[in-house]
C-alpha cells in the first residue's frame, strides 16, 4: 500500500502536474494540502477519472485547504479540528481509507517567532493532540502525515546553521512534535534511516537559478502508529517532483506498507 503527502502550493496551478504524477506513481492515497481551492472551484472529476475517491476542504478566497484523494472507498470525513469554533482555516481532514484512519494536516507556517500567528501554530498543534488523546487509539492502524512545518531535528535541516532555534526549528515547535509521539506515533522515515539530509521543501529564493537537493528542510511529515511500524517498507522523497516548470517549493512524500 503507498500514501503520499504532498503540498501542492495551489492545484489550479499545478493540476496537471498533480494528474500525472497519480498516473506514474498510483498511491493509493494522496494527502494534498495547501490546495488554495474553494470547494465550489474544487477538480474532483479529474481525480475520479483516475478512480479515487475526492474528499477537501477548502476555504472562500483560496486560502489553505487540504485534499486526501482515495483509491479505497472512503469512509467517515472530518473537516474541522475541534477546540476553537471560531476557526475557519482548513487545514485538517480526517477519513477512513480502507483499514486505516488517515489524517491529513496543513499544520500553521507561524510567521515568525513570539508573533500571534506563532501562538494561533502551538494551539492547533495542542487542538491536534487533544482530538489524538480523546477521538483516537494508539493501538489502531492510523497515519498522520502533512505539512507540518517543522523539521524534527538537526537532520532535517539544511538551510545553514542559523536556522536552529528559528521559526520550523524551535524548541516550542519541536516540543510540540514530541508530544504527538509520546501518544503512540512514529516518525516513519526514522523506522528505516537516521541519514540525514533527507529534505522535502526547498526555498524558491534558493533555488532560483538551479535547483539544490542539499539545500532545504524536512517538514513533510508521517507518522504512523504502532500496528504499522512493522509495515513500513519505505518512506522516499520525489525529488523529482521539486524540478522542471513551476514545481511546487514541496516535493511529494511517499510511505510504502507491506500487506
Amino acid at each position: 500500500m503507498k500514501i503520499a503527502t504532498w503540498n501542492v502550493n495551489s492545484l489550479r496551478a499545478r493540476l496537471e502536474r498533480v494528474t500525472a504524477w497519480l498516473e506514474r506513481q498510483r498511491p493509493d492515497v494522496l494527502c494534498l494540502q495547501e490546495t488554495k481551492c474553494p470547494d465550489e472551484q474544487f477538480p474532483s472529476a479529474a481525480f475520479e477519472a483516475l478512480g479515487y475517491e475526492v474528499a477537501f476542504a477548502g476555504e472562500p478566497g483560496g486560502l489553505n485547504g487540504v485534499a486526501t484523494l482515495s483509491r479505497c472507498p472512503l469512509g467517515p470525513v472530518r473537516s474541522e479540528l475541534p477546540g476553537r469554533a471560531d476557526d475557519a482555516q482548513r487545514r485538517f481532514l480526517a477519513a477512513r481509507c480502507g483499514e486505516l484512519e488517515v489524517i491529513n494536516v496543513y499544520v500553521p507556517n507561524g510567521q515568525a517567532l513570539g508573533s500571534d500567528a506563532f501562538f494561533y501554530k502551538l494551539d492547533w498543534l495542542s487542538r491536534l493532540q487533544a482530538y489524538l488523546v480523546g477521538e483516537r487509539e494508539p493501538t489502531c492502524p492510523l497515519v498522520l502525515l502533512g505539512d507540518f512545518n517543522i523539521a524534527p531535528d538537526g537532520r532535517d535541516v539544511g538551510v545553514g546553521e542559523d536556522s536552529e532555534g528559528a521559526l520550523h526549528c524551535s524548541p516550542h515547535e519541536r516540543r510540540a512534535l514530541g508530544y504527538l509521539e509520546a501518544w503512540g506515533l512514529r516518525d516513519a522515515l526514522r523506522v528505516r534511516t537516521d541519514q540525514a539530509g533527507i529534505y522535502s521543501w526547498f526555498d524558491y529564493r534558493e533555488t532560483t537559478r538551479r535547483f539544490d537537493p542539499g539545500r532545504g528542510l524536512r517538514i513533510d511529515l508521517i507518522y504512523v502508529t504502532a500496528p504499522l511500524v512493522p509495515r513500513v517498507a519505505d518512506v522516499a522523497v520525489d525529488l523529482e517532483e521539486r524540478a522542471g516548470e513551476r514545481p511546487s517549493d514541496h516535493a511529494p512524500v511517499l510511505l510504502t506498507l507491506t500487506p
